[in-house]
């Protein structure tokens, strides 16, 4: 199992002098939450450094940013030197430690304590950090879907067809790929006049409103679709019910278990009855011996050879065969007698069986047909208690967003969407070549558990469309058999299916290698989701933190959620540097 157990960060981004910490290596749901007092304390959330926590994780690992920010403006523009960063994780037992800084750069790579590597110039070597990786387990592009999902990292679906294929196949183990990464900043240039500005914040605000208008009307047929596929189910549990009430099980279950002693019987008695043939065949045959035997006896006893009929006279031995010949007759006595004593025990228990009953008339040929018959009637009748005890899960949706009404998103927001697609780009090199026998082998054993484990989290999260991996990998989506792209989708409906996908990633990651305790979700889970979908997400992550042995960060502005997790994790920003309010102790490096 890989357990990341911390990281520390000095003069790292918004981090000043001071080095602060955080503990990965507990079980729980930890809401991220910011103070910004340099903003007025209370209310001010943005601009603390949350999402600092998994830069600073990412960078300790991969030498590289979550997002697209340059190695040197990582460091702390306060200080402008003497940036250190730090994790600790154990694999399966054995501890390892990263050390990485800049200004001085430094690479710093411990196992059990012993410094991996004596290099000068650690801090830009590229075999160091192929080892990091190797042993980790996945690169820097894997690391983003599935520990560190952050709203800038580029969703899977919409990643290019070759990117997608490339990520899958490493996923499932299909191809060694070496990953060179470069990373590319662009800085969007602000030429947009206020009147444009407007004009897109109106058009943005448009189009949401139209977007939640489609999810009402879409929510109400499902809604109605559930209603008819439940009633249909109880009609059809009613009838399968129906067609077996025609049996009363409890006396015909009787009569099967009358007829086993009646078989029983009839079987003893079919084994006597042959007995006592063969006893009587050997006691005929023990008579017919005897009679013989006492013919010779008589003969020799008048002086006539048995064997020829003529004068005994020629005998040497007369009286010794004489006296073979009784104790031969002794022995066929003794011997008749035996088998007319068992012919006598056999007779007498046929005599006890005495005439069979008669065999009862059943409906079914044989006791296990009876069993099953009564194992379905109590099945569907089961069954059908718990479907007349389903609701259905759409009804409160439709009330909820009829209350609440439309939506506005911000221009801000929609901004920054649009700005983070521009400036994600991910290059991959393959390795190995996607014909080959091993990789369809890998594929077809692999992405039949892959949908099943995402239509699993995507029916957790109530995102009805089917979403699917095809053997050539790549995705179909449908609803109510429409074909849709992801682009098709609302924004709720998009970060449903984003949540669903890389803890479906995750799944299969750990299925195939390793499991790993830490998940940071950044600001997805409330981006654009209903509150229906915020508290299945919350409840599917809870579940992790609590039979998977998960420690889940949860990092959000929203302060209404801290009623619902069981650790908060208080990012202050004061003075223009952050802090954490539960940090564990370090020593100063």
């Amino acid at each position: 199992m890989l357990t990341i157990k911390n990281v520390t960060a000095k003069n790292f981004m918004s981090i000043g002098n001071n080095t602060q910490a955080v503990n990965f290596d507990t079980e729980q749901l930890t809401l991220v939450l910011g103070h910004n007092l340099d903003l007025g304390g209370d209310g001010s959330r943005n601009g603390t450094g949350k999402t600092t926590i998994i830069n600073a994780l990412s960078y300790a690992l991969y030498g590289e940013a979550l997002t697209n920010i340059r190695r040197d403006n990582l460091i702390n523009k306060t200080n402008a030197k003497g940036m250190i960063v730090t994790v600790d994780f154990d694999i399966n037992g054995k501890e390892y430690r990263i050390e990485r800084g800049r200004r001085p750069n430094t690479l710093k790579f411990y196992i059990d304590g012993v410094e991996k590597a004596d290099d000068e110039q650690q801090g830009d070597s590229r075999e160091t950090q192929k080892e990091i990786e190797r042993i980790i387990g996945f690169p820097h592009n894997m690391f983003k879907h599935l520990i560190a999902l952050n709203t800038y990292t580029e969703p899977f679906l919409s990643m290019k067809t070759n990117d997608q294929r490339d990520m899958i196949e490493q996923l499932l183990g299909i191809t060694e790929i070496s990953e060179k990464a470069e990373l590319l900043k662009e800085k969007l240039k602000r030429t947009k006049d206020s009147i444009k500005e407007e004009e897109l914040r109106i058009q943005a605000v448009q189009n949401a409103n139209k977007r939640i208008e489609k999810n009402i009307d879409d929510i109400e047929l499902r809604r109605k679709a559930w209603d008819n596929q439940h009633g249909n189910k109880l009609a059809e549990l009613r009838q399968s019910l129906d067609a077996l009430s025609h049996i009363d099980i409890e006396p015909e279950l009787e009569k099967h278990r009358q007829l086993d002693v009646v078989h029983k019987q009839y079987s003893k008695m079919q084994g006597l009855q042959n007995e006592l043939k063969q006893l009587q065949t050997s006691s005929k045959r023990s008579a017919s011996s005897l009679v013989s035997i006492r013919s010779d006896i008589e003969k020799a006893e008048t002086g006539v050879c048995p064997a020829c009929d003529q004068s005994t006279a020629h005998l040497d031995t007369h009286e010794a065969y004489t006296a073979e010949l009784k104790e031969k007759e002794q022995k066929e006595v003794t011997y008749s007698d035996e088998l007319d004593g068992k012919v006598s025990v056999v007779e007498q228990s046929l005599a006890d069986i005495g005439e069979l009953p008669e065999s009862p008339i059943t409906f079914y040929n044989s006791m296990e047909d009876a069993l099953q018959h009564r194992h379905n009637v109590d099945t569907i009748t089961e069954q059908l208690e718990e479907r007349k005890e389903e609701t259905n899960p759409y009804t409160d949706q439709v009330v909820t967003l009829r209350e609440t009404g439309l939506e506005e998103v911000s221009y801000d927001t929609i901004n920054d969407f649009t700005r983070l697609k521009d400036h994600q780009d991910f290059l991959y090199k393959l390795l190995t070549s996607k014909d080959s026998f091993i990789r369809k082998r890998i594929i077809d054993q692999n992405l039949q558990y892959l949908n099943y484990r995402l239509n699993h989290y995507l029916e957790k999260l109530g995102l009805p469309h089917d979403v699917r991996f095809n053997s050539d990998l790549s995705v179909d989506i449908t609803e109510y058999g429409r074909d849709l792209d992801f682009d098709n989708l609302s924004r709720g409906e998009r970060n449903r299916l984003i949540l669903g996908m890389s803890w479906a990633f995750r799944d299969i990651y750990e299925s195939l290698n390793q499991p790993m305790n830490l998940m940071c979700i950044d600001e997805r889970v409330y981006s654009g989701m209903d509150t229906t979908g915020v508290e299945a997400a919350l409840g599917v992550l809870k579940k992790m933190g609590r039979e998977s042995k998960k420690n889940v960060f949860l990092i959000s502005h929203k302060e209404e959620l801290q009623g619902r997790v069981s650790n908060v994790l208080y990012v202050i920003k004061e003075g223009g540097f952050t802090s954490y309010a539960n940090d564990i102790e370090i020593l100063d490096n």
